[in-house]
């Protein structure tokens, strides 16, 4: 079931499936663009207010996570990483079990986001009260672009529904966004 594929063969697949292009040209997906933005700016002007180490990493590796996700967001990589996967799938002759891996997937995905979260709750244990607002947002970013990037089609069709006229995933990945952008202006505000 699974035989030998060489790289070329993949990218050659991926290269017909996919190609960089703005991944949400609507006016949502620009405004989740310029959150991720408003997040690397501020993370940064926090990074270099607060005095303890491990905010210091934390606040560093926020503003590198919110700089290639913003950079994500219109490249559409997930939808590489998506293609890479189907194109595995059909060249090794598995695509018709592809939901058990999917699903596998999903899951390990979700438990690395749940390991991550408690991590980084251990991690910033003395100093959680001032950060534990953004670990949050970035555990509920993590979560969503992780389930996202599976492009599993009942995940997709349920954040694709509309609240207000505004689809679920942007109201996920907002979400997220705000809490990190809170925590970070509150930190901002107070040094």
């Amino acid at each position: 079931m699974f035989k030998d594929v060489n790289l070329s063969t993949i990218a050659a697949c991926v290269g017909d499936q996919w190609s960089p292009q703005i991944g949400d040209p609507t006016v949502a997906g620009w405004v989740t663009v310029v959150a991720y933005g408003v997040c690397v700016v501020l993370s940064f002007l926090t990074l270099m207010r607060v005095q303890d180490s491990r905010e210091r990493i934390f606040w560093g590796l926020v503003v590198l996570a919110m700089l290639f996700l913003g950079v994500n967001k219109q490249l559409d990589l997930q939808s590489m990483l998506t293609a890479a996967g189907r194109c595995l799938s059909q060249i090794q002759g598995w695509y018709e079990k592809r939901r058990v891996f999917q699903l596998d997937f999903i899951i390990g995905l979700l438990v690395l986001a749940v390991l991550l979260f408690t991590l980084a709750v251990w991690l910033m244990r003395g100093s959680l009260r001032r950060n534990g607002v953004a670990v949050l947002g970035l555990a509920f970013v993590a979560a969503f672009v992780s389930v996202r990037a599976v492009g599993f089609h009942h995940v997709d069709i349920l954040i694709g529904s509309r609240f207000l006229d505004i689809r679920y995933n942007v109201l996920f990945e907002l979400s997220g966004l705000v809490l990190i952008g809170a925590n970070a202006i509150t930190l901002v505000a107070v040094a």
